[in-house]
């Protein structure tokens, strides 16, 4: 038989062996029939009946995509991700349009902690359009910031998170995320240390009002925050990185500044400090921290970056190029890179590679914009349902 072909997460190939045996009293005559039951007995919350009935249905068509996306939507309102999981593994695979598949499977790997494939599939459900309604696009968007933000990459994290902020105001586990972030602690929320609370809470405040644009209920936080724990790794990193946004960026220096009192070796905040110094026109300050960052992290792709620029304002135009050709080897896809780089060539007089760069940098941005959750609402696979918190 197909079914015991399939490679199935075993709570899931019990479930379709049992509506095998033990089939609803009431016997559908075809599969169309099976199916309207199928739908009838969800839509009156016969849940029990309802699974048994898909199950019976992908058994007789295991292409039934419409079949495997309601058997997860309703293992996955009862909280049983691995056999949802395992659903929406079957969707994705038979679907022609899986978009708003990618995001549901992604949300069940995290919580059976197989968070590489959750991240992976994120990605897909991004590249994909970010399809799915407003609840989908909330819950997915959250949960992806939270790996990111396992990840290291704070500021793509950070980026999805402030998008929240801004659409759904202060709320404890918004703060919480925005908290990890913005101190750079490579941690989810349920697994970071219990002392750290209240630093990480009073971080995620001050984000979530500045990305709200609220800087004075910022700054509240932040007062709270640099009172208690001024001393703390990442205080003053995050507390650059609040000024820099604001264009503050004489006082955003002397944040990096401090942070590198505190961390010597904090190669992201030699970047920014270089970065921001450029924005203040101090060139050679510039080139001076940049070129440090470089040497601690050759394979920081900012870091070349941040020099190259710092190259660039010295008027060291070929240094800068290959600096800022390095930068785009290391990170193809950043719109920041090729932006700098077109720049460099057009000052070098070397036009077609200057218009080339010009053209992916366009392009780049474009794609940054559409792999953002937006909010868009696009239509879903029948029985579509609200994505749970």
């Amino acid at each position: 038989m197909y079914i015991l072909t399939m490679p199935v997460f075993p709570s899931l190939l019990l479930l379709l062996l049992s509506a095998q045996a033990h089939p609803p009293a009431s016997q559908p005559n075809s599969f169309e029939q099976l199916a309207k039951q199928a739908d009838a007995a969800r839509a009156a919350s016969l849940l029990d009946e309802a699974l048994a009935l898909y199950s019976r249905g992908v058994l007789l068509r295991p292409g039934w995509s419409e079949g495997w996306w309601s058997m997860g939507s309703v293992l996955y309102e009862q909280d049983r991700f691995p056999e949802a999981q395992e659903a929406f593994k079957r969707f994705v695979a038979t679907a022609p349009k899986p978009g708003p598949g990618y995001a549901f499977l992604a949300l069940c790997e995290y919580e059976t902690h197989d968070y590489v494939g959750s991240l992976n599939h994120f990605r897909s459900w991004a590249k994909a359009g970010s399809p799915g309604n407003e609840a989908l696009i909330d819950v997915a968007g959250f949960h992806w910031a939270l790996l990111l933000t396992r990840e290291g990459q704070f500021t793509e994290s950070l980026y999805l998170l402030s998008a929240k902020a801004r659409k759904l105001g202060n709320t404890p586990a918004l703060a919480e995320a925005m908290g990890l972030a913005s101190l750079r602690m490579a941690n989810l929320p349920e697994d970071y240390p219990s002392q750290k609370r209240e630093l990480v809470w009073l971080a995620g405040e001050a984000t979530l009002y500045a990305a709200r644009q609220d800087y004075q209920k910022s700054g509240e936080y932040v007062q709270r925050l640099t009172t208690r724990y001024d001393k703390e790794a990442n205080v003053h990193f995050f507390m650059g990185t609040l000024l820099g946004f604001q264009e503050r960026y004489p006082e955003a220096a002397q944040e990096y500044s401090k942070e590198l009192q505190i961390s010597p070796q904090h190669v992201p905040a030699m970047v920014e400090l270089a970065l921001v110094q450029l924005e203040s026109y101090k060139p050679e300050e510039a080139l001076t921290v940049a070129e440090r960052a470089v040497a601690l992290e050759p394979g920081n792709a900012r870091a070349h970056l941040a020099y190259g620029k710092a190259l660039l304002a010295s008027d060291r135009l070929s240094e800068a190029a290959h600096e800022l050709e390095l930068a785009k080897e290391l990170a193809p896809e950043s719109s920041a890179v090729r932006s700098a780089l077109a720049n460099a060539y057009q000052r070098l007089g070397r036009m077609e590679e200057a218009k080339r760069e010009a053209q992916v940098f366009l392009s780049l941005k474009d794609k940054e914009e559409s792999l953002a959750p937006v909010g868009k609402k696009t239509d879903l696979p029948q029985h579509a349902e609200q994505a749970k918190p």
